[in-house]
């Protein structure tokens, strides 16, 4: 089954042009903020956001290409688009991040004590609005993500989470800075760059997992087994083996049932446990099982 087929897709797009909206105006509020205020850790912090947008167009077009049907060139689908497309998220993240901590210590160095500006009033109203609006989108797109199982949405929500966590680097920067401490503001723009590589550094371990096939997590695969064995005429689990597939999970299964059954009995056995497994686990999206006979007395019992 298509993960990204009608609704999903839908809401993924509604999401990202809304994403869009949101950035867009925050780019040219804290911009206007970060110029009249004299305010260089404002400025990183709209600079945060315009790439926002770039990302999120990113995660427009992964979801649109993730979306296709199976072919004959890849006839697992096209998920992986999606991890693709956050690996992109993370670098572009990473490279903002690094030009706004570079700006910020250039100003340190370059910058007496008593030439850095004082940011003014507008700049703290700026951080605080960007706070709320950024908090608010990471919890409407992460919502979103979580409901279509999206790896590039949730990537894009990690952006949002990140621009929060950027502007109130910036507020502490800017209160300082009118505290009598003009130098926390350029330090702010250090601190933002943190925060933003530390998310862009996430984004990218979690795609980079996907990508290269990784199990899923202990506990998904011993609640599998247990399923399995609930289910009627299978005497043990010889092997279970998982692989996540971008947003995806493949299961590998193989089964012992009575060696005297039928094809047509061992095959029914069969069917049902593949058809609970991708039942009770929604992010599975097909599950093979092989069947092995099973004599009594052979060594081998149901496994645990």
């Amino acid at each position: 089954m298509n993960n990204f087929s009608g609704n999903a897709t839908q809401i993924a797009m509604r999401v990202s042009r809304r994403s869009i909206a949101v950035n867009l105006l925050l780019t040219l509020f804290k911009l206007l903020a970060g110029v009249l205020a004299n305010s260089s850790a404002m400025i990183s912090d709209a600079v945060h956001s315009a790439s926002d947008v770039f990302s999120t167009f990113i995660v427009m077009i992964s979801v649109k290409l993730a979306g296709r049907k199976a072919d004959a060139g890849h006839e697992y689908g096209h998920e992986r688009m999606e991890c693709i497309a956050s690996i992109l998220l993370a670098v572009v993240l990473a490279l903002t991040g690094v030009g706004i901590g570079y700006s910020g210590i250039q100003k340190i160095y370059s910058a007496s004590y008593d030439t850095l500006e004082v940011p003014g009033v507008l700049a703290l109203v700026a951080a605080l609005v960007s706070i709320a609006a950024k908090e608010a989108m990471y919890w409407y797109t992460r919502a979103a993500a979580r409901k279509i199982a999206s790896t590039a949405l949730m990537a894009d929500a990690w952006h949002h989470r990140s621009d929060a966590l950027s502007s109130i680097g910036s507020l502490l920067g800017i209160l300082g800075a009118r505290l009598g401490y003009p130098v926390c503001d350029p330090l702010a723009s250090v601190v933002i760059c943190l925060f933003i590589l530390k998310a862009s550094i996430d984004i990218f371990r979690n795609a980079a997992g996907q990508l290269t096939d990784r199990a899923c997590d202990p506990e998904t695969e011993r609640d599998m087994r247990i399923e399995i064995l609930l289910q009627p005429g299978v005497q043990s689990v010889d092997l279970l083996q998982t692989r996540q597939f971008a947003n995806r999970t493949y299961v590998d299964v193989e089964i012992s049932a009575n060696g005297s059954l039928s094809l047509t009995d061992a095959h029914a056995i069969a069917e049902q446990v593949h058809q609970v497994i991708e039942r009770k686990f929604p992010s599975v999206k097909h599950c093979m099982v092989h069947v092995n006979p099973y004599a009594p007395g052979d060594g081998s019992g149901p496994s645990e």
